[in-house]
């Protein structure tokens, strides 16, 4: 269906010219889901932008050929997943040629696509049930009430409840979930030949990541759909796709049929990958995340480009750049160790098995974050955080002079306490109130809601205090507390929001994004300590120091997040809501970051509310899990007992939801 083709991508940008593709080929088949995986910055985004001609404007493709319905078969695909259909023949199109004009219809039409970040997709100033109808008229012959129709059908379909009425609510009245399926729901409604799904179900707890991926690959029987399914979700890869692109700074470094590419990855960063997953097993240690960051790719790379960060690089790495080589049907790989067998075997069978067995084959202090296991006594003592009784309530408006119409108990009667240097994770389906929740503690729904109960705040520890601090007084509510008091507060309690770009000001760079809130919070510290506090933030959360000067919409949407997370530590707060912050984040990044919140933990005694639809990352930090529903908690207790007897249907149906690959 779609064949790409010697495809480069090439951005000026301040530091020079950024090669952000480089000499790209993928064979993509006619009911076929192809899945590109990769750290965030690779260039995966890029290549779905390129395809749709949605570059930005400082980007253009300087070489290569993307050609639609060119009839390619579907290319080799094995396990259990039935074989896609061959493509049909008919004459090829090359976008790349076609007039914009032209390109609209096929925008939409022929292939639709899911973004990364619906909170910024979608038009603000626009009902979602205008917008999905907005798609439908252009790319069909509905019109008016059928279209409308078919919208609601599409909500119902992707899970939105009660449809009918929110098809005419606004984005902002949406949580990140719910606006990531109206997004789906847009690109669907049309019903496209082909899909380009950039991280489709980030946003979306487990059950409606379930739903949404059964309903696409329902598409896919009924009409041969087919799915470029770009994702740093290695488990939705595992049951979804039937072969697997592994990209690394602009190039495809392996590509194999989905089961094999698990079953036997044959690239050191492959391997490296899946040794970073998260798993139950490993509580109290450390993920092995890879070191560095992805290089920049304004250089001219003279060897391989993943040497500076593997293990097993030597000289023949570094002498000349590698190509792809066949590494058995229909797999490939861009390593030179295919050239000596014994040597890739070895290093191959070390790598997969410690990937299956949980141990440690890459023991470099280069390749991972060694940690002592965390201290037993966490949570212990009095609570640094007590919740009584929660209730959030939102007013219902509606009509044209936007009169009240009713009220809304997001939250109800939600308690739960935090201990100091403990993790208490949030879970639940998306719009049960877990956010809602985390934002009332750290006070940003005053004026927007009626917030009710109790957020008691303990005073700061001795050590948190300085040697000449007077002695604090009892357990503060946050509901009540004002003025200086807040402002002291806020110092010691700061959040991670869900959706990164819309949290930072576009107008600011980096460095004074960080600096912000040190300013503001900490002006005890003089200019040159905010300046190498700044510094040793951003290489811990893995961005280079050149990150500094850019804006946030020159970054990818896990280098975005990678940002808000630095923000939130700059201030060294004793509290951290966490909300879905490695959500956005490929899996050897968020290995980073999990090691670095588990480190703070240990060192300076962090305590976490940690929201997330992750249950890997659940099982791996949290100490307790809280379980959410239709605003109120149905169950809580310690994580290993939570979450191998639950003991309440929801809490069930949640656990058989997650797609699994590697072993708990």
């Amino acid at each position: 269906m779609i064949e790409i083709d010697r495809l480069a991508v090439e951005l000026d940008a301040e530091a020079g010219v950024v090669r952000a593709i480089d000499d790209l080929r993928l064979t993509l088949a006619r009911g076929e889901t192809f899945a590109l995986v990769g750290e965030s910055g690779c260039g995966k985004s890029m290549t779905a932008l390129a395809l749709m001609r949605l570059l930005p404007e400082n980007g253009g493709v300087s070489a290569g050929s993307v050609r639609l319905g060119a009839g390619v078969d579907s290319g080799m695909v094995s396990g259990s997943r039935s074989a896609p259909a061959q493509g049909e023949p008919g004459a090829a199109m090359e976008l790349l040629d076609l007039p914009e004009a032209a390109m609209r219809s096929v925008r939409g039409g022929r292939i639709g696509m899911i973004f990364q970040e619906p909170a910024t997709s979608l038009n603000p100033v626009m009902r979602v049930g205008d917008q999905i109808v907005e798609a439908i008229e252009a790319h069909t012959p509905l019109r008016g009430g059928e279209a409308r129709a078919k919208a609601i059908g599409w909500l119902q379909r992707v899970g939105i409840p009660e449809p009918a009425r929110r098809i005419d609510d606004y984005p902002f009245r949406m949580s990140g979930g719910q606006k990531q399926r109206v997004m789906i729901a847009m690109a669907l409604a049309a019903e496209p030949d082909f899909l380009v799904a950039d991280e489709p179900t980030t946003a979306l707890d487990v059950t409606i990541q379930a739903q949404v991926l059964e309903l696409l690959k329902d598409l896919q029987r009924e009409r041969g759909m087919g799915l470029l399914l770009i994702t740093h979700d290695l488990a939705v890869v595992a049951g979804m796709a039937h072969r697997v692109a592994l990209m690394y700074a602009g190039q495809i470094v392996e590509v194999a049929p989905a089961t094999e590419f698990f079953a036997a990855p044959r690239h050191p960063y492959a391997q490296a990958l899946l040794r970073a997953l998260p798993r139950g097993a490993e509580r109290g240690g450390a993920l092995q995340a890879i070191g560095g960051t992805v290089p920049a790719l304004t250089q001219a790379f003279t060897g391989c480009r993943f040497a500076p960060r593997c293990a097993l690089a030597h000289d023949a790495c570094v002498a000349a750049p590698p190509g792809l080589r066949s590494a058995g049907a229909g797999h490939e790989v861009r390593c030179v160790l295919r050239a000596t067998v014994g040597a890739h075997n070895g290093a191959h069978n070390g790598a997969h098995n410690g990937a299956h067995n949980g141990a440690h084959s890459l023991a470099s202090e280069d390749a991972t974050r060694h940690l002592a296991p965390a201290a037993e006594s966490r949570g212990t003592g009095p609570p640094l955080l007590q919740v009584n009784a929660l209730t959030v309530r939102f007013v219902v408006r509606g009509g044209l002079l936007q009169r009240v119409r009713g009220h809304l108990d997001a939250v109800r009667e939600v308690s739960f306490a935090i201990g100091r240097g403990e993790t208490l994770a949030l879970v639940g389906e998306s719009g049960s109130g877990k956010t809602t929740t985390g934002k009332a503690i750290v006070q940003l729904l005053r004026g927007l809601a009626e917030v009710r109960g109790q957020v008691l705040l303990a005073p700061p520890a001795p050590a948190a205090q300085g040697a000449a601090a007077p002695a604090a007084p009892g357990a503060l509510d946050l509901l009540v507390t004002q003025g200086e008091a807040l402002k002291a507060a806020r110092r010691r309690v700061q959040i991670i929001f869900q959706d990164p770009f819309a949290s930072l000001n576009p107008r600011l760079r980096v460095a004074e994004l960080l600096e912000e809130g040190l300013v503001a919070l900490r002006p005890e510290l003089d200019e040159g300590a905010r300046h190498r506090r700044i510094a040793e933030l951003t290489e811990r959360v893995g961005l280079r120091a050149e990150a500094l000067q850019r804006y946030p919409h020159e970054f990818s949407g896990g280098q975005r997040q990678r940002i808000a997370i630095a923000r939130a530590l700059a201030v060294q707060p004793e509290l951290i809501v966490c909300d879905e912050p490695t959500s956005a984040l490929d899996v050897s990044v968020q290995a980073q970051i999990l090691n670095l919140l588990r480190e703070l933990q240990r060192d300076l005694g962090v305590s976490y509310l940690f929201i997330t639809h992750n249950i890997a990352v659940v099982e791996f930090l949290a100490d307790r899990v809280a379980v959410m529903q239709g605003g109120r908690i149905v169950e809580q207790g310690a994580c290993p007992e939570v979450l191998s007897s639950p003991a309440h249907a929801y809490t069930r149906e949640l656990l058989a939801a997650v797609p699994r690959l590697l072993p708990a």
